[in-house]
């Protein structure tokens, strides 16, 4: 998990997107900052930085070498408060500007969730660095920096991107005499594999519904829509994005009813369900880039016994596809999250410099390059410095990622967290057991989001 944008990225730019990440061209020009050399030879300064990089994120270690990196090159220190992405950090960093707690540099979300540090006055806008520091973020596609949804500016800097697909275990689906799901794999043949998996005694889809049931809620609405009209709040529940989640939501229903998810779906964890996966219990999982840095973490063993590391079972492939609104090879992806400078560091003379100076560092081309180096999407205007060597998964993803003809954003990172995207998806075990009606939690979300909206836009004309 991990991807936040408001807007839906074409076909078009899908396919040059990929082509900059898959590029080796040089970026030594574009990765040299300009900003002042102040940073590194004035008043040492310890930074306060929050990010998503907690112990469990796949490119944790590529974040501390780089933090590492512009500590010895600067003299300046990182104090990092780094936790894991999920729904409750999200909450923890919003309180710590609440209370006056947040940090001098914060890796957030760049969507609706940030809105409010937008609306507040908590982060400065690129345009405003700019104007003291004019090569800030040079080196990025300005089209691709995710600008906030309440004014249409740049407010924060990405490092790579995302994609969500499907994985899944090539050692689960041979014992059952399975093929490895190809372009053009639909629902249907998707549900005859699912009752095969069953009834061999492995569990078809990995997935905790009570902690992750956005993943599986986006593609099988996606299902139903397009790239360019999936990334759409539902107005109402007869309009097409309104249809789209209702049927989404029931053949998500379908899936639990026939007992393709774990037993314990409903109370279980994603960290159990992802177990499942790596001990070649279950078939199929949809999850996203940055699943590939914990496979490749977690199955360095051989424990099938076949002379290989069991990172070997693990392939990437393009979720099933009903109905023809949306492309087998079409997926969700985009550039969730960047480096913010608060407004609280901005206004610390002995702060600024030092600030803008790491952003920088964190976001040039060499460094960025590490992090894209599973295959995710970037905002480099030069592409990714492709590695020397990369695993054979990362291979595999590279390959899938060559096929993608159109992206669209996650539809769920429009919802208000608190109000709206929280509520929704913990009712989810409650929508597939039968005790909420689907077409009744859809209207709900759609209320809940109005109500957010109209009370954002009241306590804008207030201000």
């Amino acid at each position: 998990m991990k991807r936040i944008l408001a807007m839906v990225l074409s076909v078009l730019m899908a396919a040059s997107v990929f082509t900059a990440c898959g590029s080796s061209k040089s970026a030594a020009t574009e990765s040299k900052s300009d900003t002042p050399s102040a940073a590194a030879a004035g008043k040492k300064v310890s930074l306060d930085v929050v990010t998503s990089y907690g112990g469990d994120d796949g490119n944790r270690k590529n974040y501390e070498a780089a933090v590492k990196a512009w500590e010895q090159k600067t003299g300046n220190t990182i104090r990092d408060s780094s936790g894991t992405g999920n729904e409750d950090w999200k909450v923890k960093v919003m309180n710590s500007f609440e209370v006056g707690s947040e940090p001098d540099v914060l890796f957030f979300f760049n969507g609706a969730d940030s809105n409010k540090l937008v609306k507040n006055k908590k982060v400065v806008s690129i345009d405003e660095i700019r104007k003291q520091y004019p090569d800030y973020a040079k080196n990025m596609r300005e089209d691709m920096l995710g600008a906030s949804p309440v004014d249409g500016k740049n407010y924060s800097i990405p490092v790579n991107g995302y994609w969500e697909s499907m994985f899944v275990n090539t050692k689960v689906l041979k014992d059952c005499g399975i093929t490895v799901p190809m372009v053009g794999y639909t629902y249907d043949q998707f549900l005859k594999d699912c009752e095969i998996i069953k009834n061999k005694g492995y569990t078809p889809i990995a997935a905790s519904l009570a902690e992750v049931p956005n993943y599986w809620f986006e593609f099988l609405a996606y299902n139903y829509m397009s790239p360019t009209t999936f990334n759409t709040m539902p107005q109402s529940i007869t309009d097409d994005a309104g249809k789209a989640w209702i049927n989404g939501l029931n053949d998500l229903k379908e899936l639990f009813e026939k007992g393709y998810f774990p037993k314990n779906t409903n109370s279980t964890t994603d960290a159990d369900t992802n177990n499942l996966m790596a001990k070649n219990k279950a078939a199929f999982m949809i999850d996203g880039s940055w699943k590939v840095g914990w496979f490749e973490e977690n199955m360095k063993e051989d424990m099938d016994g076949d002379g290989k590391p069991d990172i070997e079972n693990i392939d990437v492939v393009f979720p099933p596809v009903k109905g023809s609104t949306r492309a087998s090879t079409d997926y969700i992806g985009g550039i969730s999250m960047g480096y913010f400078i608060t407004t609280k560091a901005w206004n610390n003379p002995e702060k600024r410099d030092a600030c803008v100076d790491f952003v920088s560092h964190m976001t040039q081309d060499d460094v960025v390059s590490t992090f894209c180096a599973a295959g995710s999407i970037s905002a480099l205007k030069n592409g990714v410095i492709s590695p020397s060597t990369a695993s054979p998964l990362v291979k595999k993803v590279n390959e899938m990622n060559k096929k993608v003809t159109g992206i669209s954003a996650a539809v769920e990172d429009l919802m208000d967290n608190k109000s709206v995207r929280t509520p929704f998806f913990a009712d989810v075990k409650n929508m597939v057991t039968g005790k909420l009606d689907i077409t009744k939690a859809v209207g709900n979300v759609i209320a809940a989001q109005k109500a957010f909206q109209a009370q954002t836009s009241n306590s804008s004309e207030a201000s």
